[in-house]
């Protein structure tokens, strides 16, 4: 075969390294996007901490794009490939021109700043990546307890599960301690253990099922006659609450239903999974510090969401180095080759700095904008933090209701955490498929999970409930699912099959 050569016109998008810094800061979590500011700073001396000393009123007109370099010699630095200026997201494409400080319109910090004001919001500081055992064995060992107390103790910890329940039986509990450390263990001995592991933090934790973890947690509350007719309400109640029988509560605890909507309001502020905040942690395998990138709350039904930013240095260009850069601009033309070497390194870090402020905003916009519309689809859940209430959401989901990339928001959602009141959750965890009902609806696969734990939950553990039995109750339920499902399902939830659940 004849070598030939063959001309071709074909079109070819490639990413500038302005580009490629971009994305990268997208990626980056909270923890790390202070560290990589700090480095910044350190490698640029145009950049610097705090407010803009130079009023906007008079800061002039300096277009960085207009003016040719003058650099004769010398190499370029990181930041050499935006000459070229093709950015097409939005704060890339023209960089301020008249450099005041809007591009740092992020929050101050009392770390840089020790004059901020006192009101604003205090940061969170992350929680720690010490499991929800590990942090329920720190307060055991500050109780006065004996040795065989503390045995106890750890024995009732260690069957504590993530979402903060415990649902083995104390008889269970006991038959482990007899025959593994040969200890003859009463049950109101175990109970008294329990009920000061029950006194820990996060409150709620410890407890059997959903009733009494917010029983727990009500009683840990000042107590004041709302508190109190709470408590009555779950104590007495809780069948026909959970079931929204509200009309019977109103009749039966002689309630009007303006009074019952702010029982309702209490109980809705508690946490129905105490150990979620610890669920998040677990899944960092890094064993570093988790700060979380949002903060949600709920001001009486209204979500207010956030970033959580205060940690991160207010920015602004050196004006030193921006007087320099507009020397040629106002007629003060270099003379000498240092000079002008001075100059084009002046405007070229001016230039790095200010790519780097616009790239923070435009990371932050990004960030909230794709949160915001997660909150949108999931708000349900955050106003209830039930997870069944939680709705099928895939990453092309998002990417149509936010017009980015789906790529975007795989890394907007990557290695990121929200802070709720119900704890601290993975951006990841509120992505899952769906699954049709019986009635055509769409529904998240968490809310089959969660459905099939409370079944299971309540099965007679004499005669646990066998998968094929599963599928049928799920079915009754509107679920239609088929038993390798069931069974698969169950396993991703750490249940074991009927035979090694039953407790003759």
């Amino acid at each position: 075969m004849a070598i030939t050569q063959q001309q071709t016109l074909k079109q070819q998008q490639r990413l500038t390294q302005a580009q490629i810094q971009q994305i990268k800061m997208l990626e980056i979590p909270a923890l790390e996007m202070e560290e990589r500011i700090l480095r910044e700073i350190d490698s640029n001396p145009a950049l610097e901490f705090g407010e803009d000393p130079e009023s906007p009123d008079n800061t002039e007109d300096f277009d960085l794009q207009s003016e040719d370099r003058e650099l004769e010699e010398g190499g370029q630095d990181d930041y050499a490939a935006q000459e070229e200026h093709d950015i097409e997201t939005d704060s890339l494409t023209d960089y301020d021109n008249d450099y005041d400080d809007r591009a740092a319109d992020y929050a101050e910090t009392q770390a840089y700043d020790p004059n901020a004001d006192a009101d604003r919001r205090e940061p969170f500081m992350g929680v720690q990546t010490a499991s929800l055992q590990e942090y329920l064995r720190q307060q055991l060992a500050d109780l006065d307890l004996d040795e065989r107390q503390e045995i106890i103790g750890e024995y009732i910890i260690g069957s504590i599960e993530e979402d903060g329940y415990l649902r083995t039986r104390l008889e269970t509990i006991a038959d482990q301690l007899s025959f593994q450390r040969s200890m003859d263990v009463e049950l109101p001995e175990m109970e008294q253990v329990l009920r000061q592991i029950q006194t820990f933090e996060p409150a709620g934790v410890a407890a059997k099922d959903l009733q009494q973890c917010l029983l727990l947690q009500l009683e840990t509350r000042e107590q004041n006659p709302d508190v109190e007719l709470a408590i009555e309400l779950l104590e007495q109640h809780f069948k026909d609450f959970s079931e929204q029988r509200y009309g019977r509560i109103c009749q039966a605890m002689n309630l009007s239903e303006e009074r019952l909507d702010d029982l309702k309001r209490i109980i809705s502020r508690l946490n129905p999974k105490p150990g979620n905040g610890w669920e998040a942690s677990l899944l960092n395998e890094s064993g570093r510090q988790i700060t979380p990138d949002f903060l949600l709350e709920n001001h009486d039904g209204k979500l207010e969401l956030s970033l959580n930013d205060t940690s991160l240095p207010d920015l602004h260009v050196s004006p030193y180095y921006r007087e320099l850069a507009r020397k040629e601009k106002n007629g003060a033309k270099a003379r000498s080759r240092t000079e002008r070497e001075a100059v084009a390194f002046a405007r070229q870090r001016v230039e790095a700095a200010n790519w780097f402020i616009n790239a923070i905003r435009q990371r932050q916009q990004t960030l909230m904008h794709t949160m915001q519309a997660i909150v949108d689809r999931q708000n349900d859940f955050f106003l209830s933090g039930e997870e069944k209430r939680l709705r099928p959401m895939r990453l092309k989901d998002i990417a149509a209701d936010t017009g980015l990339d789906i790529s975007t928001i795989s890394r907007v959602s990557s290695s990121k955490y929200i802070q709720t009141e119900f704890g601290i959750f993975p951006l990841k965890f509120f992505f899952s498929e769906s699954m049709q009902t019986t009635d055509g609806e769409e529904v998240s696969v968490r809310e089959i999970k969660t459905t099939l734990r409370e079944i299971i939950d309540a099965e007679d553990k004499g005669r646990p409930l066998t998968d094929d039995a599963l599928v049928g109750l799920l079915e009754g339920k509107g679920y239609r699912i088929a038993r390798r499902t069931v069974a698969k399902y169950r396993e991703q939830l750490g249940i074991p099959t009927s035979r090694l659940r039953s407790r003759k």
